[in-house]
């Protein structure tokens, strides 16, 4: 419902006046306004919601508050085509970097309130492994608790590591889904691929559920550093601001 709306909404304004309020430099008598970026991402917060806060039962995820540079290597994600979702591209393909560093800015400047977590939709023992699989992971078989690198309070760290939390559950769902199928990539070494290759349907359901059934604590800010090194070297992670 939201992506056809979101489609209906950009077919409405024009896909080419969209992309211009988001690529077009501002002129002499509008740079007062146009240095201000909220006027030009219109078009983001029609999907992902008023500042970028999204809903906790939507398939766009929150972008509101989120790591600069995490939001800053999605953009160029999907206009580099590790990412695919045909009306991100058509918005951003002809973005410079610096423009979509501003754009990712302005987003990970924006602190607003998370609504409450939905009720579970699991069962409890379903649950209770993605509790293990989120805090624990299993060294069995080589998979990293997702803290590790997402942080205790899985708010995220930053500037590169998003939080898990306030994301709905289908969202998380297909994302895990896609980096499985090869759908979703990250710049090498993709070490969310190699980790949700790992998992079993059953286990990224159980992980899923679990993390969207948490409330965000503490408004949600990512800290500044992990306590210890990555389980994994992670491509658009800035390795000498993590601890070796």
């Amino acid at each position: 419902m939201i992506q056809r709306l979101c489609q209906g909404l950009l077919a409405v304004l024009g896909m080419s006046a969209v992309v211009s309020a988001l690529a077009a430099p501002p002129t002499e008598t509008a740079k007062a306004v146009a240095s201000d970026m909220a006027p030009r991402v219109l078009a983001c917060v029609a999907c992902h919601g008023k500042g970028g806060r999204a809903t906790p039962d939507g398939y766009f995820p929150r972008i509101a508050g989120k790591p600069v540079d995490y939001l800053y290597h999605q953009l160029l994600n999907f206009r580099d085509g590790r990412r695919s979702y045909p009306q991100m591209g058509v918005l951003i393909e002809h973005l410079t970097d610096d423009y979509l560093h501003e754009m990712a800015a302005h987003f990970a400047s924006l602190q607003v309130p998370y609504p409450a977590p939905l009720p579970p939709q699991a069962s409890p023992a379903v649950l209770e492994r993605g509790r293990q699989l989120v805090q624990q992971g299993d060294a069995a078989r080589r998979i990293p608790a997702c803290v590790q690198c997402h942080g205790a309070a899985m708010t995220g760290v930053a500037p590169a590591i998003p939080g898990l939390l306030g994301l709905p559950r289908d969202y998380l769902n297909s994302q895990l889904g896609a980096w499985a199928t090869g759908q979703r990539r990250a710049q090498a070494p993709d070490c969310m691929a190699r980790i949700a290759k790992q998992l079993l349907p059953e286990e990224v359901s159980a992980v899923s559920a679990w993390l969207a059934a948490q409330p965000v604590p503490a408004g949600g800010k990512p800290p500044a550093a992990l306590p210890a090194a990555l389980p994994l070297k992670c491509g658009g992670v800035d390795l000498a601001a993590v601890p070796q």
